[in-house]
């Protein structure tokens, strides 16, 4: 296994290695499951297997944002490089296999693109494998977990700063969430930076729910894998057989929510701490807001943003957006 830490690998392709520690991981784990509604935050859904699971979710008949979003790209590509300009730094949060970049590389020319995952063997053979398919890119790789950063990495290269956010993994926020993240990423883009959004829209209960509950049942096997990557992380003592997969649209507050369901009354032990669970409890793993055009030009706005242009499928299913 290459180490992150001896950089460049190739050429054009540089790593850095932020990823929190065991320690911190477990503060944060055992605060969302000594809540009254337990939770654990969704970036723990992607070690190297939940990275590979999400890749193959994207795939799956029923599963439509990914497809309809890569259509966008590949439709409105010229438009969106454009807007983005020539020469930026193409900075991604939550990169993973970096798959819908690829789709904009060309027309954009960045002169550096900025992959941050916290999934680090699976950065690294992301971020490589990128390097060798365009040999003209500079990849700058950094392994961490990009919610802690006020500002964006240091040690990047000078130039416009766009930041691209595809798969609307925005809508993992509450509203207030995501409009502090928002904020965030507009200090990292600086005062001429801008910012490149997928953001899935508002749509039929049904289509919604049959999303995220595949025939296949690889939706669910990605829910029950945070437990696996906790496990390793924290010296938990996780079952998975314990657990069943529960996804659901949220008609109120408009999301889908993805719980895992305790199917008895048992006690788990994190690090040294002992977590009591009783039969039909759940752990909420996840949320995925959908919002409407008008609904995300607020948001945008009230974080600072101007929405300049959207890109829409036919059907209208899902979105991008141009803010700066």
């Amino acid at each position: 296994m290459l180490d992150l830490a001896k950089a460049p690998l190739i050429e054009n392709v540089f790593f850095k290695n932020e990823h929190p520690s065991e320690n911190n991981n477990r503060i944060e784990i055992l605060s969302g499951l000594y809540q009254q509604q337990k939770t654990i935050n969704p970036k723990y859904f992607y070690d190297t297997h939940g990275s590979e699971l999400f890749e193959r979710i994207t795939r799956l008949p029923e599963y439509y944002p990914t497809r309809t979003e890569r259509s966008l790209y590949m439709r409105y590509a010229g438009s969106m490089a454009e807007y983005c300009g020539q020469n930026c730094v193409l900075i991604e949060p939550g990169s993973g296999s970096s798959e819908k970049v690829r789709l904009l590389l060309d027309a954009i020319k960045p002169s550096a693109y900025v992959p941050m995952d916290i999934a680090k063997d699976f950065l690294q053979r992301s971020a490589l494998k990128l390097g060798q398919e365009f040999p003209w890119l500079n990849v700058h790789a950094v392994c961490a977990d990009f919610g802690q950063y006020d500002q964006a990495p240091e040690g990047l290269p000078d130039g416009k700063r766009v930041i691209f956010y595809p798969g609307s993994t925005l809508g993992n926020m509450t509203p207030d969430a995501a409009k502090q993240f928002l904020q965030q990423l507009r200090q990292w883009g600086g005062h001429k930076g801008g910012m490149l959004i997928g953001v899935d829209l508002h749509k039929s209960t049904d289509r919604l729910t049959a999303a995220y509950n595949d025939s296949e049942g690889i939706t669910a096997e990605f829910n029950l894998n945070a437990l696996n990557n906790i496990n390793r992380l924290t010296s938990s003592n996780f079952d998975v057989n314990n657990f069943s997969h529960r996804a659901f649209y949220n008609e109120d507050l408009r999301r889908i929510e993805m719980h895992l369901e305790s199917n008895i009354d048992h006690i788990v032990r994190v690090g040294d701490s002992a977590i009591v669970f009783s039969e039909g409890e759940t752990i909420h793993t996840e949320n995925s807001y959908k919002y409407t055009l008008k609904s995300f030009r607020t948001l945008a706005e009230s974080a600072g943003f101007s929405v300049c242009q959207s890109w829409l499928d036919d059907e209208q299913l899902f979105s991008v957006h141009y803010l700066e």
